[in-house]
């Protein structure tokens, strides 16, 4: 496997468990949902936007101009994204959100293969198949029907995020940290009138501070930096760790034992994964 290839997958990896401390906080933060995602998404956009400013050192103006259209429509797909996934929660079971969001490295890989060419190899399909499975029996206790609106948005999230993994993979020389960064301040403006900014203390600020820092802003930054290194659809696919490590986070720090399902559906995604990467292959799919 190339340097790039491991490199893109450690990061990925990364992002994935970043992401995955979403539900820990949540626990632990109280404050109303949309003040919550008001300071994450600024906090976040701070973090990436100090990022870029340390990167570019003197070209910020040239770096954000570089993302082009790509880069703007980045930054809305992956803003919708979140409100799609907020609203899919509020009208739908966990359970069946989670379902949806594990199939994103299947449309993931059809939106590639329609839009930059990219065909993905067999190992990482039956891999992605894997995944998907593992995160059924994980969810399959409690996945309900009824839900049709909300399992809707879920699938409006899958397919915005498929997409916000295709147009980074089909820039691979240009940075798109400023994209992610719009997208975070979106994120912040789109729930700003449902906010009430003010109305958290000291103690609850540095908790939102560090939500914003360390699971929205580095699971973006992760994200933007590792998408390229590797082929769209493996790296939907690892992303799809978030989903059991959000329930050894969730357990680690409030002692909530995960069910016999649990285990056996994260066990499943996990070997999937390595498995992925473990197996040889005739040829990489990179884009250069």
């Amino acid at each position: 496997m190339r340097k790039e290839i491991w490199l893109g997958t450690v990061l990925l990896a990364a992002s994935a468990a970043a992401y995955s401390t979403a539900g820990f906080f949540t626990r632990l933060i109280h404050v109303d949902a949309m003040t919550m995602l008001f300071w994450r998404g600024i906090f976040a956009g701070l973090f990436l936007t100090a990022m870029v400013a340390w990167r570019e050192r003197g070209h910020v103006a040239k770096s954000v101009r570089a993302i082009g259209r790509d880069g703007l429509l980045i930054a809305l797909c992956s803003a919708l994204a979140t409100v799609c996934f907020l609203n899919a929660f509020r009208l739908s079971s966990v359970a069946d959100v989670m379902v949806i969001d594990a199939t994103i490295p299947f449309l993931t890989a059809g939106i590639a293969w329609l839009l930059i060419g990219e065909r993905e190899d067999r190992i990482t399909l039956l891999a992605t198949l894997a995944a998907v499975a593992g995160v059924a029996v994980m969810a399959g206790p409690a996945i309900a029907s009824g839900h049709l609106l909300g399992n809707l948005l879920a699938l409006g999230m899958a397919l915005l995020m498929s997409v916000v993994l295709v147009l980074i993979r089909r820039n691979p020389g240009v940075s798109m940290l400023p994209a992610v960064a719009l997208s975070a301040f979106l994120c912040a403006l789109i729930v700003l009138p449902y906010a009430q900014p003010f109305a958290v203390d000291r103690v609850e600020m540095l908790e939102l501070f560090l939500f914003g820092t360390t699971q929205f802003g580095m699971g973006l930054l992760l994200l933007a930096l590792g998408t390229p290194l590797v082929s769209a659809t493996r790296g939907a696919l690892i992303g799809t760790l978030q989903t059991p490590l959000a329930t050894f986070w969730v357990w680690l720090a409030f002692a909530e034992t995960p069910a016999v399902a649990t285990l056996a559906g994260g066990a499943i995604v996990l070997a999937a994964v390595l498995g992925d990467i473990a197996l040889p292959r005739r040829k990489q799919h990179v884009i250069t």
